[in-house]
């Protein structure tokens, strides 16, 4: 669950799911010592409203500074894009990656629909910065998550 924490601040990883995988594993190890199955419902309803956050913050910070239908899916094709190439240069560079992707995907698609470019570039920047709000929220999702886990297995073993 710590390494799925720490694995929140890079878009698009799949972070959540791996501490839901790990309470999962540790309800099928423990069985009814493991966690409630309340719990495990709660983890999964957070475990999607995380993965929505990766996707819905570019395209509602695109949205909040003016882009387009167009401006919004090239801040998502741009984030993965920028993962992806991010990916291929190492660690860093996926995080590089990542935070530019959005900010050039919706700025050349808003420039794609003839917008100037002081409105494409508002647009990027509005992406990144909803990519960013996203991230922060998947983190504190992340730390909720460990939190009410956490408290549960130490509840149910002191009975």
């Amino acid at each position: 669950m710590g390494i799925g924490t720490l694995g929140s601040i890079l878009p698009g990883m799949r972070s959540t799911s791996l501490m839901l995988l790990a309470a999962v594993a540790h309800k099928l190890w423990f069985g009814d010592a493991g966690v409630h199955w309340w719990i495990m419902v709660l983890l999964v309803l957070l475990t999607a409203f995380s993965m929505a956050l990766d996707y819905l913050g570019p395209i509602a910070g695109a949205k909040q500074f003016g882009a387009s239908r167009r401006g919004s899916i090239g801040a998502i094709c741009g984030m993965v894009a920028g993962a992806v190439i991010g990916f291929l240069f190492g660690g860093f560079g996926c995080l590089v990656g990542a935070l530019a992707g959005p900010f050039v995907g919706a700025a050349l698609l808003e420039r794609s629909a003839s917008r100037p470019w002081p409105d494409a570039w508002r647009a990027g920047l509005g992406a990144t910065i909803g990519l960013l709000a996203g991230v922060i929220g998947k983190v504190i999702l992340g730390l909720l998550m460990m939190f009410i886990f956490t408290v549960d297995v130490v509840l149910r073993s002191w009975k």
